[in-house]
């Protein structure tokens, strides 16, 4: 067999196993969940870059009137970066133990937990050798000379590669890293510092995996209450657990415990009978005003729930020595997401917009367009900002031609990306795991 030969088997492999057994139709709704988030992940990676006064939480704080209109408004649910990554962790683990639970058998239980590191590590591993080899082996000094123009202190030029072993070292550990996930050196090395979400999305499925086969042995009620009982101590030690089992009770809901049509039923108080999206709404509400008070009012205060839990690392007291500079599970993130994703799985028809064909299949491809679009930004989109801003263009008119250019040569580089790199990383998984058992 030659290699194109090859190359063709595995993905039409790919592309058939997929379809079978790790996405159910009636699921293609978290598809198109995927598909919004890469495009706010999107906006929030070439904002930051361009615009970073208009991003929440960044840390240029002043800046034109626009920006900061942008900052206290729209940034705060468009493209605020720790409510992408939050959305991101608990829509895995929803998705990932959906193959299991469906069918709840030994064979899809050890398929899906020996594919999950190839799945991951081949388009990392592709994009992560990209990136060494644009930033390694040539100068950033022009990155940095953007960064110094623009007055850009929310971003650095990705850390360069001196040796091999440097740079083996920095892929190897992206997957057994368990804590300072942003400061790791991969991270450090990747363009606009997201690799990380990459080392949460390992460790965590393998704490959904562990957590998932007791659903076909124990009652339902039972287990609901295990589970919530780890949500809770899993927040209370700040693990990201908190978000991952919580998308493993959600996906359990829905496929073992006929979730939509309970939910759709509401609950009674007194004798009123009470929607479900009330409770679910409020719970939106909470978490978004909590984020716009934090960061369009007082957000010398935005950390302050961080210290109240336990300090896992630090001592036996309270988390006094939080790290603020890393990526943090977050109350106000967490209400807000699962109460969108209450609302999504109850009613049909927020699931029937997000099964659009446009989103489901920018859903597809959300792991490329993750991992492409920080390389073209930082890229192409910076080299041709310093050749308009050369030109004497104004720095709002060089951010405009550099977004649209950004927009379809990131569409094109991660379609590509997608076919020649992400297909077939399923289909190799699949391959492995079939000649395993042979």
């Amino acid at each position: 067999m030659s290699f194109s030969q090859l190359f063709t088997h595995i993905s039409n492999l790919s592309l058939r196993q997929t379809s079978n057994s790790s996405h159910l139709p009636s699921q293609n709704h978290l598809l198109g969940l995927r598909g919004l988030l890469v495009i706010q992940s999107f906006l929030f990676t070439f904002f930051q870059t361009f615009l970073p006064t208009a991003v929440a939480n960044s840390a240029n704080t002043t800046g034109p009137l626009y920006q900061l209109i942008l900052r206290k408004s729209l940034s705060v649910l468009f493209w605020n970066e720790s409510l992408i990554y939050s959305f991101i962790i608990l829509l895995s683990a929803r998705t990932i133990c959906i193959p299991f639970l469906a069918k709840p058998d030994r064979t899809v239980c050890a398929s899906a937990i020996f594919r999950r590191n190839l799945r991951l590590w081949i388009p990392t591993f592709i994009a992560f050798s990209l990136s060494a080899t644009a930033f390694s082996t040539a100068s950033t000094s022009y990155i940095t000379d953007f960064l110094t123009i623009t007055g850009n202190v929310s971003t650095t030029a990705p850390l360069r590669l001196r040796s091999f072993l440097t740079y083996f070292n920095a892929l190897f550990e992206l997957f057994w890293v368990t804590k300072s996930y942003s400061s790791q050196a991969a991270n450090s090395a990747f363009p606009a510092g997201m690799l990380w979400v990459v080392s949460v999305l390992f460790q965590q499925s393998y704490t959904v995996y562990m957590t998932m086969v007791i659903a076909p042995y124990t009652r339902a009620s039972w287990r609901v209450k295990a589970l919530l009982t780890f949500i809770l101590t899993a927040w209370w030690v700040q693990s990201w657990a908190w978000y991952s089992i919580t998308g493993l009770l959600l996906a359990d809901a829905v496929l073992n415990m006929d979730f939509a049509s309970k939910s759709r039923c509401g609950f009674k108080v007194g004798k009123v009978r009470v929607p479900t999206w009330v409770l679910y709404g409020l719970m939106v509400v909470g978490g978004v005003v909590l984020q716009y008070l934090f960061i369009a009012w007082r957000p010398e205060f935005r950390n302050a729930e961080l210290y109240g839990h336990t300090g896992l690392y630090t001592g036996g007291g309270l988390n006094s020595q939080v790290d603020e500079s890393e990526p943090q599970a977050r109350d106000d993130n967490y209400l807000i997401v699962v109460g969108v994703m209450l609302l999504v799985e109850t009613y049909e028809g927020l699931q029937k917009i997000l099964r659009s064909k446009l989103l489901v299949a920018i859903g597809r491809r959300s792991f490329s367009v993750f991992l492409v679009q920080p390389i073209l930004i930082y890229t192409a989109g910076i080299k041709l900002y310093l050749r308009l801003h050369s030109s004497a263009l104004s720095h709002e008119v060089s951010t405009l031609i550099c977004f649209l250019l950004c927009l379809p040569l990131v569409v094109v580089a991660s379609e590509v990306f997608y076919r020649i790199v992400d297909v077939p990383s399923m289909g190799v998984a699949h391959w492995i795991w079939a000649w395993m058992r042979k």
